[in-house]
């Protein structure tokens, strides 16, 4: 394995649930590879963690392993910082001499990569895989376009309710078990203790208020023959969205202070001790043990409206995928294989905390760290992801989510009004992708 000079990390941690791009370049027209060598140099692309360490030390024993099991292959590995990836990919995708074999790439940026013909379709090879029959149906969503799957997943992240059990203890106040009583509950932590936040909410962490409008029945689009229309302003949705806004406010994360948070300082809130609850991730699990609150606090999925019922959690995480460009075709898509394989994704949750795809060995692991349970339960129960667009990435960037929600917690529009300006902006995002 030949390893090329790797680039700084950044400062910020990768595993955001769910990656997207911020660029839109143009459509290539004709990145199909010529021939499928079976010898030679092949060059993988992947996300620049911050502590990189273990990861690298996992993805050398898949590559070794590679190698030794294809005479002639070799592999070279580079980590790519995760703020320059969308530039990067994309110019990868129009010069194809340039581009490497293989790429790690955010799971809501699969649609986007298929419009701009980037991907190889790896349906029938993915089909015949044995280990794939036991990926995650949601994870295999995050592959899958237009019923053409485009790579395989490398692991899934969801997010659950953090609470602090010294302070549940000392008030005599047991976790919420119905998103109703999660709020009231919320409301109750920060009246009788004014210096907590009752539950860390943010106007800018689209993917924690998510699950409010699943739960309520609602949806983000709704899709008809491959397009797709917002529905982020449907009745259901609506209800989801007052559910949510609803804990901004003096009587539990005042909007002056919360609106502009996202889901990074939310976490950071929960970990430094001024939050009572947060949602927060499977990845957020080390930067809360390493907090002030390490040792006083657990996890439980985050309720939904009826008593034993868990809100949907959207489902983020990264894939691995082949270029349309690979001369090494055959040899690119045996490497993603082993690049995300149930050995290599074991091996990555024990080295990085990563939720693997597996339902079995998500399992394994659950056991093996309990800290993982509440996330696969939530998991179990049905999380859900965003529409398969190339439109979503523009939706994203643009923040037109966050805008309705600190629209409505500003009190410059209410529910209605914001989710009907944030919808017809969907729509438009939808029409311009195509």
């Amino acid at each position: 394995m030949k390893l090329s000079a790797r680039i700084a990390a950044p400062a910020a941690a990768l595993v955001l649930a769910g990656l997207t791009a911020t660029a839109c370049a143009p459509q290539t027209s004709d990145t199909g590879a010529k021939g499928d060598e079976k010898t030679g140099t092949l060059r993988v692309w992947l996300f620049q963690e911050v502590g990189n360490k273990p990861k690298e030390q996992v993805v050398d024993e898949a590559v070794a392993g590679f190698e030794k099991a294809h005479k002639g292959a070799e592999v070279e590995v580079e980590y790519i910082p995760v703020d320059t990836r969308a530039q990067r990919i994309k110019a990868a995708f129009n010069d194809p001499k340039s581009a490497p074999d293989l790429i790690e790439y955010g799971n809501t940026d699969t649609a986007g990569y298929v419009k701009d013909g980037g991907l190889a379709d790896v349906s029938a090879e993915f089909a015949a895989w044995d280990e794939a029959k036991d990926t995650d149906p949601t994870a295999k969503q995050s592959v899958t376009v237009g019923g053409k799957v485009y790579g395989a997943p490398l692991f899934v992240g969801v997010r659950a309710l953090y609470y602090r059990t010294d302070v549940f203890e000392e008030l005599g106040i047991e976790a919420p078990k119905t998103q109703a009583e999660l709020i009231s509950t919320a409301k109750k932590i920060h009246k009788k203790k004014p210096d907590l936040y009752g539950l860390a909410v943010g106007g800018a962490y689209t993917y924690g208020a998510m699950p409010f409008i699943w739960a309520a029945g609602g949806e983000l689009a709704d899709e008809n023959g491959g397009t797709y229309k917002a529905a982020i302003n449907s009745d259901k949705a609506r209800k989801g969205i007052e559910a949510y806004t609803s804990l901004f406010g003096d009587d539990n994360c005042p909007a002056a202070k919360c609106a502009a948070m996202g889901g990074n300082a939310t976490v950071t809130a929960f970990a430094s001790g001024k939050a009572a609850m947060a949602i927060g991730g499977d990845f957020s699990h080390t930067a809360v043990e390493a907090g002030s609150v390490k040792g006083k606090y657990a996890v439980v999925p985050l309720p939904g409206i009826d008593e034993g019922s868990v809100a949907p959690a959207f489902a983020g995480g990264n894939n691995i995928g082949v270029l349309k460009s690979s001369p090494h075709r055959t040899l690119a898509v045996d490497l993603m294989k082993s690049l995300t394989g149930k050995q290599t994704q074991t091996r990555m949750f024990d080295a990085m905390g990563f939720l693997p795809t597996y339902t079995d060995v998500r399992e394994a692991a659950a056991k093996k760290e309990p800290f993982v349970e509440p996330f696969v339960k939530t998991l179990g129960a049905g999380a859900k992801f965003v529409p398969a667009s190339p439109g979503w990435g523009q939706i994203d960037s643009s923040l037109i989510l966050p805008t309705m929600f600190q629209e409505i917690v500003s009190g410059r529009k209410d529910v209605a009004g914001a989710a009907d300006d944030a919808a017809k902006k969907m729509d438009a995002a939808f029409t311009d992708a195509g």
